[in-house]
């Protein structure tokens, strides 16, 4: 007869699931790690990216010109603030901030990183009237735009693990 330990089951049914538990505990922290790490990388290459060259080209009076997002008016500004805003939540939660379950830290990611991309996107859309002559967009505003995309992937990232 096989010995009976708590609950009435053998030791043997008890022990696989124990063994789940102890992997998934184990391998959480490494997944929380990824997601912490992508989102102040993001929200950091999203900060430094308004001072990177959005347009580019050559000026009437001659000389090359260049514009950084910071220059090209109020939503380069901003694009700074968010990206500084997402490092901050970043660092609150690694430093044992809890958020609300009714507004979590990760909404909070998503909806930072969504308003990010949308000032982008403005700035992709509708060149600056300030910038004259025949200039584009240079790769600076792309990266802008990368990185705004990446904070909304590692606010929903984040969310996946909260779950």
């Amino acid at each position: 007869m096989a010995s009976v330990g708590s609950g009435g089951k053998p030791p043997a049914e008890q022990q696989p699931g124990r063994a789940v538990r102890e992997v998934r505990l184990q391998a959480r922290p490494r997944v929380l790690g990824l997601a912490d790490t992508l989102t102040w990388v993001s929200g950091l290459v999203l900060a430094v990216s308004s001072f990177t060259s959005w347009y580019s080209g050559h000026s009437v009076e001659g000389p090359t010109l260049s514009v950084t997002g910071w220059n090209s008016g109020t939503p380069g500004k901003l694009i700074l603030l968010i990206g500084i805003a997402v490092v901050a939540v970043s660092a609150l939660r690694r430093f044992g901030l809890e958020f609300p379950p009714s507004v979590p830290a990760s909404l909070i990611i998503a909806a930072l990183g969504a308003v990010a991309t949308v000032f982008v996107l403005i700035r992709l859309i509708s060149v600056p009237s300030s910038i004259v002559g025949e200039s584009g967009r240079s790769i600076g505003i792309w990266i802008s735009l990368a990185s705004a995309i990446a904070v909304i992937g590692a606010g929903i990232l984040q969310a996946r693990e909260e779950l």
